[in-house]
Order: C-alpha cells, then sequence, then structure tokens
C-alpha cells in the first residue's frame, strides 16, 4: 500500500475500535509508522511501556508539557495522555506516514499545528454497540464506563469536524475503507 498522507489522525469514542483498526493498518506495511503515546494511566494487562505507551507519573508529564514535548495533550478519564513531537517529526522528515492514534481535543490540537494532516473519525454502529464493547473489553469500573458513554456522546456530534468518518460495523470493511482514504 502506498501512502499519500504524511500525518494521519485516527480518532474516535473509547471503545469503538481504534487500536484493532490501527494494528490491521500496520500489518505488512513498512511506510506507516504508528506514534506511540503517553499517558498518565496505569497499564492495562498486558501493555508494555515503550510499545503500548509510554507510561508517565503526572509530574514527568507535566514536566514534557512545560518543555513543548508534545504535538498535543489532553485531559481524559482522569488520566493524561499527549503525543511527543520529537519522533513524530523524525518519522515524517524520512517520508513515512504517521499515525496518530489519539482522543477528540487531542485530534483538534494538531489539526492547529499540523493543518495539512488527514484526519479520520471512526463511529460505533450505534452507542448501545459501542456500551457492549467497553463493557466487554472488561477494563474499567462501572464510574469509568458510564463517563467514557457520555464522553462519546459529545464526541460523535464532532464527526464534521473531520477529513472523513468510518464507521466501525464490519472491521475489515472499515480497514479497507481507511486504506482507500490514505491512498487517495
Amino acid at each position: 500500500m502506498t501512502n499519500n498522507k504524511g500525518l494521519i489522525v485516527i480518532t474516535g469514542p473509547s471503545g469503538v475500535g481504534k487500536g484493532t483498526i490501527v494494528k490491521k493498518l500496520l500489518e505488512g506495511n513498512q511506510n506507516l509508522w504508528l506514534s506511540i503515546s503517553a499517558t498518565t494511566r496505569l497499564p492495562r494487562k498486558g501493555e508494555v511501556n515503550g510499545k503500548d505507551y509510554f507510561f508517565l507519573n503526572k509530574e514527568e508529564f507535566q514536566d514534557l508539557v512545560a518543555d513543548n514535548g508534545f504535538i498535543e495533550w489532553a485531559e481524559f478519564a482522569d488520566n493524561c495522555y499527549g503525543t511527543p513531537k520529537k519522533e513524530v517529526q523524525n518519522q515524517l522528515s524520512r517520508g513515512k506516514s504517521v499515525i496518530l492514534e489519539i482522543e477528540l481535543e487531542g485530534a483538534r490540537q494538531v489539526r492547529d499545528s499540523f493543518p495539512q494532516g488527514f484526519q479520520i473519525f471512526i463511529a460505533p454502529p450505534s452507542l448501545k454497540e459501542l456500551e457492549t464493547r467497553i463493557r466487554e473489553r472488561g477494563t474499567d469500573t462501572e464510574e469509568a464506563i458510564l463517563k467514557r458513554l457520555t464522553r462519546a456522546k459529545l464526541e460523535l456530534k464532532a464527526q464534521c469536524e473531520f477529513n472523513a468518518s468510518v464507521v466501525n460495523d464490519d472491521l475489515d470493511i472499515a480497514v479497507l475503507e481507511i486504506k482507500r482514504l490514505i491512498q487517495s
């Protein structure tokens, strides 16, 4: 797959399948590079520091914010998330397309700092299906689930802000649609 986009932002509500879609996009594609985000949340079972996220404490995160070390950052579900700037710039300068898998507020910040980036919103087939997916992960408390669903309702209203919107009803079809968007 040839990539014609430099910076590709993929966002959507928590539980919509962003991570799964990105993994499929990266399979066998040496021209795509996934930016690893930093977060202050604790690792989930099986997550590895430096591979899944850079797990930082709040002080370390705030030091990077103060040093202008993030392309974007936001607070979500009582934790901070950010995209470290240096490596993204290195990969873009090497001619690779860089994928940022980030939340809505981060996508808005990237739009300001990288207006030439291509932004894709991943939507669930329905809020009920999204709730099912979040609950089936088994990683969140009831309070966190309710926060994620409340946030999802707001995020879904922002779909029109993006270059494209793809409904993740069937994973393979959603991945094919995103590949087509990246190539065009």
